[in-house]
């Protein structure tokens, strides 16, 4: 089964993927689509005031994609990633816990102290593909503030399910659940 999604003026098709006996998603995936990452980072940033932030944070990884072109497109020399597990080049780290849908387990988001010192006193967009439960969201927004910085916005390329109720959200387009059949929830 797949989900046919118009966004940013191209057609995909999403396939269907279980997290729950009767509540599937729509796989939304950015990673080898140049067309589509092109075109969405092109109208996300459509929609952002460039002024309204001195720095984008993403997690690792599914929007790296997003975020880099997002930053090519509007001339930022340097974004934020929070690292999915510890490295040794990250020195005295930031680490908060997530449980993210898509993982369905308890995982671990760094942001390299380097990094956090230069997010203090600065406006931080947060930027991903999909915003669905909000706990990915809320694990960048606490790493934002302790590094010191100030979440200016959260932009996405969906919001899936109660997400898109949300007003603190920009999103292009709403990204509906579904039952094992199919249908809408």
């Amino acid at each position: 089964m797949v989900y046919k999604m118009n966004v940013a003026g191209l057609e995909r098709d999403l396939p269907l993927c279980a997290v729950a006996e009767d509540f599937y998603i729509g796989a939304f995936i950015m990673f080898g689509d140049a067309e589509l990452t092109v075109a969405c980072a092109r109208d996300l940033l459509a929609r952002i005031p460039a002024d309204s932030y001195d720095y984008m944070l993403t997690a690792e990884a599914k929007s790296i994609p997003l975020i880099h072109e997002m930053a090519r497109q509007s001339g930022a020399e340097k974004y934020f990633i929070a690292r999915k597990g510890m490295k040794v080049y990250l020195t005295n780290p930031l680490k908060v816990s997530v449980r993210s849908i898509t993982t369905q387990r308890d995982q671990e988001l760094y942001l390299g102290g380097e990094d956090a010192a230069m997010m203090k006193g600065k406006r931080i967009l947060i930027v991903d593909d999909v915003i669905s439960t909000g706990e990915s969201l809320r694990a960048l927004e606490e790493l934002v503030r302790q590094a010191g910085g100030t979440v200016a916005g959260r932009a996405a390329v969906l919001a899936e399910g109660d997400a898109a109720k949300r007003d603190d959200i920009l999103f292009l387009e709403k990204l509906p659940c579904f039952h094992a059949d199919g249908t809408e929830i």
